[in-house]
């Protein structure tokens, strides 16, 4: 593994090992120069294979003449930036073992390790390669949505920009509740050929666009419907280790009660609510078009509902207000009824009493006659038994 240039005497070793330090020697006629060669080995664990949330451990072996000085090591990651990592060596300082910190799906991309020492000079930088598989956003996303609407749900992945060659599977689950199991709605595998998703849920109401930008999970719900809300979970496996991102779903609707149009005099609730409490940041809002300030109402902290009574016909429209942003909006126009809707509902209403007063006279003419009737023909009873009793005065011929 090792050549010496004719012209320059240089000698060239390749493939260099950890067993190739040590002090080279070179002799010619009465002179003698010797160089020590100090041969650095750094390996990463996993490979470098990552996901987001795991910590990368470096270790670094030192080797040459003894003794070996202690060395002053420096991390930048991919942005150049300075990492402090934990460091521990041995008593002989021939190994280093570095522990850094918890990787984001950012950090993907060729890190700096830089050995320094003063006494034998050193100033080496040993390049290494991280990456890190992920979501682009992998944070907690929550989107809004309104009954009967459409929405789609996309969790972008990394694979192919960090230009990830490993295979991985994953899944998306949908957990509508706390402590309730979630349920699959599909799978899927990537490589570094395709992409393959297959649908799961038969009974789930939901579309897989044919059409959506490369290395992105996409689902569509056509028409939104309340149970659709809940905490959807894009899960990625690699080596059986998972990393997760998640979309959480609030989906709002409006109605009155009673429902149709309201009728002269009469009152009507609105009611706005939400699938789920809403964070601090949010409340729901019923306001009345043109109206004025007494015709706003506004839910209180975490309440996932609001209700305002209405005695007048109008526009009312519900706002989803979060960190003073309107995220989604319903309205719900009250018709107010015909005026003959009207007299026939208080004609229903007078004829109802009357009918009711009516059935009460009736109730109690019927008690007093089956009443006077009772009377009747006990003592008409009663004179039967006197006169089998002979108790009957009879008058003297």
């Amino acid at each position: 593994r090792s050549a010496i240039e004719p012209n320059s005497k240089c000698l060239k070793v390749w493939d260099l090992r950890l067993s190739d330090a040590g002090i080279y020697t070179c002799e010619y006629d009465s002179h003698t120069v010797s160089i020590s060669l100090h041969v650095f080995n750094l390996t990463i664990s996993l490979n470098g294979h990552f996901l987001p949330n795991e910590v990368p451990e470096l270790i670094l072996m030192h080797n040459a003449s003894l003794p070996l000085p202690s060395l002053d090591i420096t991390v930048f990651n991919s942005n150049n930036n300075t990492v402090r990592p934990e460091v521990s060596q041995d008593k002989n300082h021939q190994q280093y073992t570095l522990r850094l910190m918890q990787l984001k799906a950012m950090d993907s991309g060729t890190w700096r390790c830089h050995v320094h020492s003063d006494s034998p000079l050193i100033n080496q930088n040993i390049f290494f390669d991280i990456k890190v598989l992920g979501f682009q956003n992998p944070d907690l996303v929550r989107k809004y949505a309104t009954v009967d609407s459409s929405v789609t749900l996309s969790w972008c992945l990394n694979f192919q920009k960090i230009k990830w060659k490993e295979g991985f599977t994953g899944k998306l689950n949908l957990k509508q509740q706390e402590n309730v199991s979630a349920y699959e709605l599909l799978d899927f595998n990537v490589t570094a050929q395709k992409q393959h998703e297959t649908k799961k849920s038969r009974h789930f109401q939901f579309e897989i666009p044919e059409r959506k930008p490369e290395s992105t999970i996409e689902v569509k719900l056509p028409k939104v419907h309340f149970n659709h809300s809940g905490q959807y979970e894009c899960q990625l496996a690699y080596n059986g280790r998972y990393t997760q991102s998640n979309i959480e779903l609030v989906v709002m609707k409006v109605s009155a009660n009673p429902a149709g149009p309201l009728t002269r005099g009469a009152e009507m609730t609105l009611i706005c609510q939400v699938s789920h409490p809403l964070p601090s940041n949010a409340h729901l809002r019923w306001e009345r078009v043109n109206g004025t300030q007494m015709d706003i109402k506004k839910s209180k902290q975490h309440e996932a509902k609001v209700e305002v009574k209405v005695s007048s016909a109008g526009l009312w429209n519900c706002d989803l207000i979060e960190d003073n942003d309107r995220k989604i909006s319903l309205h719900y126009p009250v018709e107010e009824a015909p005026i003959w809707v009207s007299y026939l509902a208080t004609g229903v209403i007078i004829g109802g009493s009357i009918l009711v007063v009516g059935f009460a006279c009736l109730g109690v003419i019927i008690g007093k006659t089956w009443q006077r009737r009772r009377q009747q023909a006990k003592r008409m009873a009663q004179a039967r038994q006197y006169l089998l009793e002979n108790k009957i005065c009879q008058c003297q011929q």
